[in-house]
């Protein structure tokens, strides 16, 4: 078995995350137990291009119950966690190809090293291994059935490509999902993202000017954390329903201009490019701290902070934390590269809410095997239909009950004529 994992001797911490994060996931594994029994995706070669996490590592183990031939790379340098990527290898016998750190050659190596499996189907985070099938892999786009993407960057990316004719095979925007985009993006980032500012920084939020780019699912989680940690919470939009909405949630809406004034601690979660630029960072107090969470590292303009800064100081706290020193003596912390703060510096989302996000996911393979060759080369939404089971299955793991309409109940809703 070929693979690329940093040290296999890490394995046995790894098994211990994967089945401790596996606790909090009772719809994957309720999953995992009929895919072990009904094998719906026997003989398929998979490659997912995902964050290497113990989450992550239990939707592999799900998807080769299934009959899956699984390859996994990373779909961010900084996010794999070695221990589960040796784990995987040596006591699930999945071949993994990521390191954390690993420079960007070394990423797209992996990415190629998936690519060289053959898949039928992939699983994406961010869309750069489907990518990479459209522009330097394009023979191998012809043997798939459809890909998943699981973030709201890739899913932007996908729909670019679908709206000019370049897309060459379906795709499931696993990451519109309402069992995806309400829970993980919301509670998972809001969270996540939390837990990576405090592990990076050991800053305090209460009575901190916090300023919140984007307020998407994403961005209105965190900002809802924060505040419900004492921050006060800022926040900039481009889209006029976003602020508006922002707004009526309570918190200080403004343009960026004018919140690099205030702010003390910036993150992006946008899925855009350039979001905090130099004219931002000029104005901005000494010692402000930038962070990212939005799938890519080009939110914040790196390259531009750079070349207004006399000196760069790396890894002033941890790993995490770089010192830019501007040209008229102010210090900016850019957290984590500018790359997903709540896995460069955290865990990433808690177990729970991706046990959600996976079983969609592990659903939608189903869905698509079922569907071979019958699915439009579009990008899709996920059917209703596997949104009700993730969500039914969620709440009985809760011991959650719920309602059921009555019989004339239904009748009323199908008809018209019953009025005041």
């Amino acid at each position: 078995m070929k693979y690329d994992v940093a040290d296999l001797s890490l394995a046995v911490e790894g098994k211990k995350r994967i089945l401790w994060a596996d606790n909090d996931m009772p719809v994957l594994a309720s999953m995992r137990e009929r895919f072990a029994k009904k094998k719906p995706l026997k003989g398929m070669n998979v490659s997912a291009c995902l964050h290497i996490t113990a989450e992550t590592a239990n939707l592999a183990r799900t998807l080769k119950a299934g009959g899956a031939n699984v390859v996994l790379c990373a779909s961010n340098p900084l996010s794999t966690q070695d221990e589960v990527a040796a784990s995987l290898v040596k006591d699930f016998g999945i071949p993994v190809f990521a390191i954390c750190g690993e420079n960007r050659a070394t990423y797209y190596q992996h990415i190629n090293a998936a690519i060289d499996h053959q898949p039928m189907m992939t699983f994406d985070d961010g869309a750069d291994l489907v990518n990479e099938m459209h522009t330097r892999r394009k023979k191998d786009a012809g043997r798939i059935v459809a890909s998943m993407e699981e973030t709201t960057t890739g899913v932007i990316r996908l729909r670019a490509m679908a709206n000019k004719g370049l897309l060459k095979f379906p795709v499931i925007a696993v990451n519109d999902a309402a069992t995806k985009h309400l829970f993980d993006n919301r509670y998972g980032t809001g969270q996540s993202t939390v837990d990576g500012v405090i592990r990076a920084t050991a800053c305090l939020l209460a009575g901190k000017k916090v300023v919140v780019a984007g307020y998407g699912w994403c961005g209105r989680g965190f900002a809802m954390r924060a505040r419900g940690m004492g921050a006060i919470v800022i926040v900039t939009e481009i889209d006029a329903i976003k602020a508006l909405e922002a707004a009526m949630d309570g918190f200080e809406v403004m343009p960026m201009g004018e919140a690099a004034k205030v702010g003390e601690l910036f993150v992006t979660l946008t899925g855009n490019k350039n979001v905090i630029r130099p004219e931002h960072f000029r104005v901005m107090k000494d010692r402000a701290v930038a962070a990212n969470s939005g799938h890519f590292n080009v939110e914040i303009d790196i390259p531009g902070l750079k070349k207004m800064s006399k000196k760069v100081v790396r890894h002033v706290r941890g790993k995490v934390v770089d010192e830019y020193v501007l040209r008229n003596g102010k210090r900016i912390y850019l957290l984590a590269e500018g790359r997903l703060i709540n896995l460069a510096a955290a865990e990433g989302h808690p177990a729970s809410v991706m046990d959600m996000s996976f079983a969609t996911q592990a659903l939608t393979a189903e869905y698509v095997v079922k569907r071979r060759g019958k699915l439009a080369v579009t990008v899709h939404d996920v059917p209703a239909e596997v949104e009700q089971q993730v969500s039914r299955l969620k709440l009985k793991s809760m011991s959650i009950r719920i309602d059921e309409l009555t019989a004339e109940q239904v009748a009323y809703l199908a008809s018209s004529g019953e009025g005041t």
